[in-house]
């Protein structure tokens, strides 16, 4: 088996490789009047270091979403969204902290630098500006093109304050917003003909997640990341959904869409999660953690990992029931191993049943359960 794994994966690399070269020959000259566009994903760190990355395309701006949007103009999003044309080889200008930093991108456009803040970063702030910009390169001067210019791109990285009590680590699908992730079709539905409004939030989730990062004393700040599998090409989109739907800002960390066989399969969703959690983790030494996911793909046998790698580290694991008493079973028996080092994991049916139990805790205030509750009841009529 492990023979036919690699030839898959060697054949699957060496198709994408081809396929990559046919459509710079193909279009190189269709994006001659695209303009270029550095997408930026929202750094993050602690004060003795931080990771920033990002991409930088051929693309025209994605229109804003709008709640009226028809299934042509969200399928259009889409093409655009996956139809963009990555620029490797060119050189990333990174300024923060008044310091200027350079990164070169990967043959996909990706580029990513490690900074080091200074020693006298504002103890009460938590977000600080950071300014992206290409080296030697303007926007084209074409009759389709306003924007001709240096290429410039302001954006924000995160790092934890001192006062913090703990990071929450979250699952997006089937966790933050429905997905439906083991019904192949309802998901390739979902995400490919709908947008940010059109896209439902677990019920009351907006409203726990602010209690988290308020904590149990609402002048605290308690940072959350958001990790998934699924592709950066739908940054955008979950950067509006959080908007629309009042979830708090943080990092996002998605993975590159290629056709790996490795990366294609569970084992790769499995690979990848854990090595975003655990870069939080690293970046965070000072901080405990609330991880929250969902039972539908991988997450109990996850987080359970970074339980037994993080001993006293992990303060409560909740996990979202989105499948069957069979898999249920299962997560059970991850429950019970995860309780035996004394780190509490619940399968829970709702919200609010989580945010009752981090209140038991003291990782949120009490009075925040009535909101949560009503929260949960105005995404459930919606």
């Amino acid at each position: 088996m492990a023979f036919w794994n690699e030839l898959l994966a060697s054949t699957t690399a060496d198709a994408e490789t081809q396929f990559d070269r046919l459509k710079n020959r193909l279009f190189g000259r269709l994006d001659a009047s695209k303009p270029y566009r550095i997408i930026y994903y929202r750094g993050f760190g602690s004060p003795t270091a931080v990771w920033l990355t990002g991409r930088v395309l051929r693309q025209r701006d994605l229109s804003t979403p709008s709640d009226r949007d028809t299934f042509w103009q969200n399928l259009l999003a889409t093409y655009q969204r996956f139809g963009s044309r990555e620029v490797p080889g060119v050189t990333v200008r990174i300024e923060a902290f008044g310091q200027a930093y350079t990164a070169i991108t990967d043959g996909d456009g990706y580029f990513q630098v490690t900074v080091n803040p200074p020693n006298d970063l504002p103890p009460g702030r938590a977000w600080f500006p950071v300014r992206y910009s290409l080296d030697g390169i303007e926007q084209p001067a074409t009759e389709l093109n306003e924007e001709h210019g240096p290429v410039v791109k302001e954006g924000h990285l995160m790092i934890s304050p001192p006062y913090s009590q703990f990071g929450v680590i979250s699952d997006i699908d089937d966790t933050v917003l429905v997905t439906d992730a083991t019904n192949l079709i309802q998901t390739a539905k979902l995400t490919f003909l709908g947008n940010a409004y059109t896209r439902l939030p677990f019920a009351g989730i907006a409203a726990f997640y602010r209690a988290l990062q308020s904590g149990p004393v609402t002048t605290l700040f308690n940072p959350i990341y958001f990790v998934s599998s699924s592709p950066w090409n739908l940054y955008d989109l979950l950067v509006d959904f959080f908007r629309i739907q009042g979830i708090p800002k943080g990092p996002i960390l998605l993975r590159d869409l290629d056709l790996s066989a490795k990366l294609l399969s569970s084992q790769g969703h499995h690979t990848h999660k854990l090595a975003m959690i655990r870069k939080v983790l690293d970046v965070n030494p000072q901080l405990p953690f609330v991880l929250i996911g969902d039972s539908g793909q991988q997450d109990p046998e996850i987080y359970s990992q970074v339980v037994r790698e993080n001993p006293g580290r992990i303060l409560a694991v909740y996990i979202r029931d989105v499948t069957p008493e069979q898999r249920d079973e299962s997560v059970r028996e991850l429950i019970r191993t995860t309780q035996a080092q004394k780190v509490p994991m619940l399968l829970v049916a709702d919200t609010v049943e989580a945010a009752e139990h981090a209140a038991s805790l003291g990782l949120i205030d009490p009075d925040t359960i009535p909101e949560i509750r009503a929260d949960r009841r105005a995404d459930e009529a919606s």
